[in-house]
């Protein structure tokens, strides 16, 4: 890599930093991609690995391969602990520095707890490949130990509670039913399976809460004909290894507590001793620069980025990806002794999934669908969406399996040791450990 360039170091290798990486290929700078894990995850079907829809490397792909004869990239496997702003540099766990021109933070988010007793020691995020392995061999760990146990299912072994009524929420529960009404109860014959219960938790009175209240109620609808029991406006008080606690003081037995109720900026932003706001994102200038660092930008989860009446950016793939292609266009100008422009969001809509022909869509200029055209639209969607055409060809195969056959991929059961405390990254969640029936 020519020396005699400006250096862009990007922090993350999810959809912002990738997209930036790939947006300055042309550019006369040298980029350098940093991210814990080689590869880059499709987040949005975390939750069909983890309910046996699809397998993990059907949604990763590696970051080398992506950029396979870019003479001006560079990809460094490492964890980030801190920033050396004097001397302009990052800095990785093992010790090493990597000098920069221009850092772009794009770090992402981890799991919001919201300080809930015993959530995070009790419940299974959905944030990497390794939290949706975990989680789905843990499912079916649940129904092996309750054939060999039938006895044990009252206390719980077969109550799946989703926390969290989000488009991730909404997509796992409706999926958590399909998977045991369609593959389960053929894998089980002798299970009673109208006792393995989906339970979905919101602390709002509706799902969904941020689109159009007819795609709510359309929502809301479908999830109840699925067999999802909503518990609406009743917050989770605590979680313990056996049960989940609601605030209306109901108790719900369960091993199994899923948490899809929000999102907090990384760990790194904590590090950093930059202004952060609400969830820990990073306050930024209107050109997603840190105030006071003038070569400094944040895109993503982790900025703190408004529109135009003040309010916070959605934490979504579209924000890190359009924020991205601004950082990529101001870098051009700051090489080019020009002012920077301000960041401007253009919202195109929003998808969410229910199940099989139930799924409801927002899209630009007000349009909204449900039903069986909002499905395959969705399924279009991220199908384009994903990285590699091996991916997506391997996803179509296994989408149209799963469609005609109503079957799923493997349901092996994996043992995932956590990781080392020492070997944590600054900006990923840490692992879950989990109390197994």
């Amino acid at each position: 890599m020519a020396q005699d360039r400006p250096r862009v170091v990007i922090v993350g290798a999810g959809f912002g930093g990738l997209t930036l990486a790939r947006a300055l290929r042309r550019d006369p700078v040298e980029v350098v991609l940093i991210d814990r894990q080689n590869y880059h995850t499709f987040q949005p079907l975390l939750y069909q690995v983890a309910t046996a829809g699809l397998e993990p490397e059907e949604i990763a792909h590696a970051v080398r391969g992506i950029f396979q004869g870019r003479r001006n990239f560079r990809f460094v496997m490492g964890t980030v602990v801190g920033v050396d702003w004097d001397a302009q540099a990052v800095l990785l766990e093992d010790g090493d520095r990597i000098d920069f021109d221009y850092l772009v933070l794009a770090a992402g988010a981890t799991t919001n707890y919201f300080g809930i007793e015993g959530a995070a020691e009790y419940s299974f995020p959905l944030k990497t490949l390794e939290d949706a392995i975990a989680l789905r061999s843990h499912i079916i760990r649940q129904f092996e130990e309750a054939d060999r146990h039938p006895e044990r299912i009252r206390e719980g072994l077969l109550n799946i509670v989703v926390v969290g009524g989000g488009p991730t929420g909404i997509e796992m529960a409706g999926a958590l039913v399909e998977w045991f009404e369609l593959v389960f109860r053929k894998d089980y014959p002798h299970l009673p399976m109208n006792r393995a219960r989906v339970l979905l938790v919101e602390a709002l009175d509706t799902v969904l809460a941020t689109y159009d209240e007819r795609l709510q109620q359309y929502a809301r609808r479908q999830l109840r004909r699925r067999g999802v029991e909503l518990h609406l406006g009743d917050p989770v008080a605590r979680v313990t290894p056996d049960a989940v606690y609601l605030q209306s003081g109901e108790r719900i037995p369960t091993r199994t507590v899923i948490w899809a109720a929000g999102v907090r900026a990384c760990p790194l932003a904590d590090r950093l001793g930059l202004p952060q706001t609400r969830g820990g994102r990073i306050e930024v200038e209107a050109d997603l620069r840190v105030p006071g660092h003038p070569n400094v930008f944040v895109i993503g989860d982790l900025a703190a980025s408004r529109d135009e009446n003040g309010r916070l950016h959605p934490q979504m793939a579209p924000v890190a990806i359009q924020g991205a292609r601004h950082v990529a266009r101001q870098i051009r100008r700051l090489l080019q002794g020009q002012e920077t422009e301000p960041f401007h969001y253009r919202h195109r809509g929003t998808m969410a999934t229910i199940g099989r022909h139930a799924a409801v869509a927002e899209l630009k200029g007000g349009l909204r669908l449900t039903g069986p055209l909002a499905w395959f639209a969705w399924l279009a969607l991220h199908l384009v969406q994903l990285i590699g055409f091996r991916n997506r060809l391997q996803v179509l195969i296994n989408w149209a399996w799963n469609y005609f056959t109503y079957d799923r991929s493997a349901r092996l059961i994996f043992h995932i040791q956590p990781v080392p405390a020492d070997y944590l990254p600054a900006y990923a969640p840490p692992q879950q450990t989990t109390t197994e029936a």
